[in-house]
């Protein structure tokens, strides 16, 4: 018995079903969408049979959709990169799968190796690269679904001032 009270519960707690939060269909919220793109992650027998390279233009397939999100799968041979980009009025989970992908952002650039993650709110600017020699696989998923990708010129430094 529990000193600092009179409740204790008898028998299996799992089986009194009316306690108990229905597991949700689809995911609602930023940790659930990470946990949608790690469970993706860890099996790959649900990405990588349908992994492409395509050598002149970046791959992506749409990988799965649902209520007002979806799921997409990259690969990104060497060299290839995604431009300066936002997502409109999308909020988005990226994460590397396979190889090494470089994201360059007005803060700098971060080098992301299979399985990190980054998290981004509406109209986020950066760009990805694939900076490595090797191939890579990314997953990307996208709340609201992915309806507008405007593209941005290259920030260019400040002229260095002349004397």
């Amino acid at each position: 018995m529990n000193s600092d009270s009179d409740l204790q519960i008898a028998g299996d707690l799992l089986e009194v079903q009316h306690l108990l939060r229905p597991a949700r269909e689809h995911p609602v919220t930023v940790a659930e969408f990470v946990g949608l793109a790690r469970a993706i992650s860890a099996d790959r027998s649900q990405w990588a049979p349908l992994v492409q390279y395509d050598a002149t233009t970046r791959w992506y397939h749409r990988l799965r959709t649902g209520p007002g999100y979806e799921v997409w799968l990259l690969s990104w041979v060497p060299g290839q990169g995604s431009g300066l980009h936002d997502h409109g009025p999308s909020s988005g989970a990226l994460t590397v799968l396979d190889g090494e992908l470089t994201e360059r952002t007005d803060r700098g650039k971060r080098t992301l190796g299979a399985g990190a993650q980054r998290v981004f709110a509406p109209g986020y600017l950066h760009e990805v690269v694939n900076a490595s020699l090797e191939p890579a696989v990314s997953l990307h998923v996208y709340y609201p679904g992915l309806t507008d990708m405007p593209m941005h010129a290259a920030q260019c430094a400040p002229a260095a001032a002349t004397v």
